[in-house]
């Protein structure tokens, strides 16, 4: 294999101890190339791995022009042996027409592009050729308009990898949140919601906590559904029926949980403070809290997959594509936390001990 080594040769120890990451550009008509060349841009982010973009390389170096950024990466085609020793690599698809992407707005041909660049980091996590997976921002009315079925990463992914148990988190500040159901609307959700639905969060984010932050007894706190979390019963019956019982399945399976608790006053900061995590019944029930809370800084995790997978905490937006106004802040603590996460030695690095001091 041809060696693609960017920067000075570090030794074979440092080597071994950074993780290799696949960061997808997504949407070619979005924020994504963008905020994926300012974030690692910054040094300080390079040197916490090693990392594969999967992307068209004409669009990171129109971005990184417009931000007078000199490009810090080297470009291999598409299919090209690859083997990442140190630095940005840019795996380039180049087969489009230039200036396909100077359209802001939702496209087939963009999803398509995204759905490609998806496809091609997921085959190189399946191969083990990296240790984790940064998604940047996609638009799901793309992706429909491509005639992809999965409505967002997160199922996509998951279908990939056959896996039946994962939920949709979001780490920002000091606010580490579950999702038990992510894109379903209001009125179907009434079709989904069961006692399993409910404890797979409790558990995966229970999980999550001990391996990645290193909380060896997580105290996790549950939001009710309902207004007042059903005032036992006169606002619905859900959190008896559904929410308590899976409450107790996982206590029964030894995890500090509580709840279910009125969501209105969950996320005040002296309820969160209480706990480690918290569960939220839909997406923006969790969601709001979240962007109020930490929006640039957040990032959003699947949890249950068998890779680490993050992701920005914001969509494409097409409104200030191609004006360099686009905040990299989600994206560098995407690609911090799946360094992290990723990497054996991460809690023994000084760069993550600062990130996980930060976070907690």
């Amino acid at each position: 294999m041809t060696a693609a080594v960017v920067g000075p040769p570090a030794s074979p120890l440092i080597l071994q101890s950074r993780p290799l990451i696949g960061i997808t550009m997504g949407d070619p008509c979005g924020i994504g190339a963008e905020v994926i060349v300012k974030a690692l841009a910054d040094p300080a982010i390079r040197a916490l791995g090693r990392m594969i973009i999967y992307g068209a390389a004409d669009v990171l170096e129109g971005v990184a022009d417009a931000a007078g950024i000199r490009p810090f990466w080297f470009t291999l085609r598409r299919g090209e042996p690859l083997r990442v020793d140190s630095g940005v690599v840019v795996v380039d698809f180049d087969d489009y027409p230039a200036g396909l992407w100077v359209n802001a707005r939702p496209t087939a041909e963009g999803g398509r592009a995204s759905l490609r660049f998806v496809d091609e980091a997921i085959a190189a996590a399946r191969d083990g050729v990296i240790d984790a997976l940064v998604t940047g921002p996609i638009h799901k009315v793309s992706w429909k308009l491509a005639g992809c079925r999965f409505p967002g990463h997160t199922e996509k992914i998951a279908d990939a990898f056959n896996t039946k148990r994962f939920t949709m988190a979001f780490f920002g500040g000091d606010l580490r949140l579950a999702l038990a159901s992510t894109h379903v609307g209001m009125f179907e959700l009434r079709n989904h919601f069961t006692i399993g639905l409910v404890f797979q969060p409790i558990d995966l984010l229970h999980e999550a906590l001990q391996r990645w932050f290193g909380i060896e007894k997580p105290r996790i706190a549950v939001a009710g559904l309902n207004p007042h979390a059903g005032e036992e019963g006169l606002f619905g019956d859900e959190e008896k029926r559904i929410i308590e019982p899976a409450i107790q399945m996982a206590r029964n399976a030894g995890i500090d949980v509580e709840g279910p608790f009125p969501a209105d006053t969950l996320f005040t900061e002296r309820r969160r403070s209480r706990y480690d995590g918290i569960v939220a019944m839909y997406h923006d029930q969790g969601l709001i809290p979240v962007k109020l809370l930490s929006f640039g800084t957040a990032v959003n995790v699947t949890l249950g997959l068998p890779i680490v997978r993050t992701s920005v905490d914001h969509g494409t937006a097409f409104d200030i594509a191609g004006t360099n106004a686009a905040d990299p802040g989600s994206m560098k603590e995407a690609i911090r936390l799946a360094c992290r996460c990723a990497s054996p030695s991460s809690q023994r690095d000084p760069h993550f001990a600062q990130v996980a001091s930060e976070q907690e």
